[in-house]
């Protein structure tokens, strides 16, 4: 392949991005950067770099205007959905560019999504179960996702990097907005007040999951998205996490079988500001089903799967590990998994009394496809991972197999 030019936006909170940056220099291809943040700049130590201080309204056309100047032919970015990324997206379409999206893996850990155009809701891989079978013909299994993600530590020692340098040097970026949902120090506060109470919880939790495994009839579990989750806030129909709680909570006292026990698990990296056990809890009495809602803040997935029923997610990666578990599913936004034959497909309040296991074929059809058009190995967060990802990255940034071709399979 001729040599390309690649303009990296935004990443995370780390070096994943310089480092494949300087392979595909080191394979001829020109490589630019714009920074929107001093974060943004830590984390890029090549000197081809742009610093962007304007307006989200003049992002668009300084963007069209860098393209012309480094003859771009390929945008690289973390998310579609950051304001800034979307706006990129539009430009490289219109233009006639390959957006590539890095994203969390569809399957964890081990991997990372590396889709071009979008990902997510906005993935072009095909949503016909005949189409992914026939894809998935002559694919390899997935290989099992591994633990290779890296550690909490590495990930929040370079958050904090991050943060602190965006804290001190903000004046040199005066428009610039964080996309989160929280002041990261607000954030932080919450991460340490969790840690210091994590002891306590995870011993109320190990009972509360002893009283899962020991419940008499069919049990639901609700693995919570964070708040600030792109695929929950554009990407279904819930204003806000509480709003998905408030619902779920609803249905299921209205709909479920008498015996049946709700497990509202929590995500495992949110950072404590909001109560949501006491939240759901609340939203539980006033349904009239106090006694049978349990709140899992500690624990991890697994555990609480292997109890389950069936699994109601918004359209969170849970939903995919447990149609790998082989068990009934319902997603209630959009989802690369939701497909007939995987998750059921008439409604969350028939789901809890008509759900049924999804097709283990089709089920390994998708985990076949994703795994070889959709992911590749490594991870953002640790050595060997970031290693592993740069190889794979610039064999499909190089390579002939692209989201636009799949679509047209």
């Amino acid at each position: 392949m001729g040599r390309r030019s690649f303009l990296f936006l935004q990443g995370l909170a780390t070096h994943l991005f310089v480092r494949l940056g300087d392979a595909l220099a080191a394979r001829g291809h020109a490589v630019h950067r714009v920074n929107f943040n001093p974060g943004d700049r830590l984390f890029w130590k090549r000197p081809t770099a742009t610093d962007f201080t304007g307006t989200d309204d003049e992002w668009p056309g300084a963007l069209e205007v860098l393209i012309a100047i480094h003859g771009v032919t390929d945008i690289v970015m973390f998310s579609d959905c950051r304001p800034r990324h979307i706006a990129a997206v539009s430009v490289a379409r219109r233009l006639g560019l390959r957006p590539w999206i890095f994203e969390e893996a569809y399957l964890r850990p081990g991997y990372i999504t590396l889709e071009q155009d979008g990902v997510n809701a906005l993935s072009p891989l095909p949503r016909d179960p005949a189409r992914i079978r026939t894809m998935a013909q002559g694919l390899p299994p997935a290989a099992p996702e591994t633990l290779s993600g890296g550690s909490f530590l590495r990930r929040a020692s370079d958050d904090v990097r991050y943060n602190v340098q965006n804290l001190l040097l903000r004046h040199r970026f005066p428009h610039w907005r964080t996309h989160r949902s929280w002041n990261p120090f607000h954030e932080y506060a919450g991460w340490l007040l969790r840690g210091a109470m994590r002891p306590a919880r995870s011993r109320r939790a190990r009972r509360r999951l002893a009283r899962l495994q020991g419940w008499p009839g069919p049990v639901f579990v609700l693995p919570l998205q964070l708040e600030g989750d792109y695929q929950l806030r554009l990407h279904s129909p819930f204003a806000s996490l509480g709003d998905a709680i408030t619902t779920v909570v609803a249905s299921f006292a209205a709909h479920a079988p008498g015996d049946a026990l709700l497990a509202v698990k929590g995500h495992p990296l949110d950072n404590g500001l909001i109560g949501w056990g006491r939240f759901a809890m609340r939203r539980a009495a006033e349904a009239g089903v106090p006694d049978r809602l349990l709140w899992l803040p500690e624990l991890p997935f697994g555990p609480v799967l292997a109890s389950a029923t069936g699994v109601v997610t918004v359209n969170s990666t849970a939903g995919l590990q447990s149609l790998r578990e082989g068990k009934p599913v319902v997603a209630l936004g959009a989802a690369i998994y939701d497909l007939p034959g995987l998750t059921f497909q008439h409604g969350l309040d028939r789901f809890w009394t008509e759900a049924s296991p999804p097709d283990p074929a089709l089920v390994d059809a998708l985990r076949r496809v994703l795994a070889a058009h959709c992911l590749i190995r490594g991870g953002f967060f640790s050595e060997d991972g970031i290693s592993e990802a740069v190889g794979h990255a610039v064999a499909r940034l190089e390579g002939a197999a692209t989201a636009s071709r799949i679509a047209a399979e």
